[in-house]
């Protein structure tokens, strides 16, 4: 029988509360950043973000990551924006402490990307003065009684726009990325949390339903290969 994704899974993921120390937790991350390369996942964030600097030209920028998980996402901004020569302070947020000592190792040779523990729900605006929000693969964490407060919260952080890359809830992403793991992922925990992850994504419908329960803001909500949604939105802030 095939899998039902008519409604967004609440089931758990296993990285949610790791407990196999700081080497087994390495070498998930590693997986999922392969199947991010692999599939172009990063890429989708990094042109989002390209966009908003684009539309909004300035000597520098902050830029947030929200969920940032071992700082790939955010070192791969960086890569785009040192070879543009663009001015850019990075933030990461998370409150796994294991991840952020990873991702501290990780980025020892960029000195723009920063990492703090905190709650992404408690943040204040004086906590942050922020530019752009990122937000890749964290959203779907989120229960849907949350996700508003969620949505709010960043936009009423970020200065410029928001950016979420997230899964597309889908048979076809389900059963394609069974069979992609068992030559490219070597964990059981990322091959676990990878279907887990899809069940608890998104229809372009759930995204729209949201983005109406945020009238004030501009949306701009785009399928993209593999089967993620790249959501961008524009709190129409024209001052700094």
């Amino acid at each position: 029988m095939l899998i039902d994704l008519s409604e967004r899974s609440n089931q758990p993921e296993l990285m949610d509360d790791f407990r196999e120390g700081l080497q087994s937790l390495r070498v998930v991350f590693d997986d999922i950043n392969r199947v991010n390369t692999i599939l172009g996942g990063s890429n989708i964030t990094v042109n989002a973000v390209a966009q908003l600097m684009k539309e909004h030209p300035q000597d520098d920028y902050t830029v947030v990551d929200m969920g940032c998980g071992d700082g790939n996402m955010l070192r791969e901004v960086a890569k785009y924006c040192n070879k543009r020569k663009i001015n850019v302070r990075f933030i990461g947020i998370d409150l796994n402490e294991e991840a952020l000592q990873l991702a501290e190792e990780a980025s020892v040779n960029y000195p723009e990307i920063e990492y703090h523990h905190k709650d992404i729900l408690a943040l204040e605006v004086h906590d942050l003065n922020c530019d752009i929000i990122i937000n890749t693969l964290t959203m779907h964490h989120f229960e849907n009684r949350d996700l508003l407060l969620f949505l709010e919260k960043f936009n009423h952080l970020a200065r410029i726009g928001v950016v979420i890359n997230d899964l597309h809830r889908s048979r076809w992403a389900y059963y394609l990325f069974k069979a992609f793991s068992l030559i490219f992922i070597k964990t059981e925990t990322a091959k676990i949390d990878g279907l887990i992850s899809i069940s608890k994504g998104f229809i372009k419908s759930d995204l729209v339903q949201y983005s109406k329960r945020l009238p004030e803001i501009q949306h701009d909500i785009q399928w993209k290969w593999a089967f993620r949604y790249v959501w961008i939105m524009k709190p129409n802030r024209l001052t700094r």
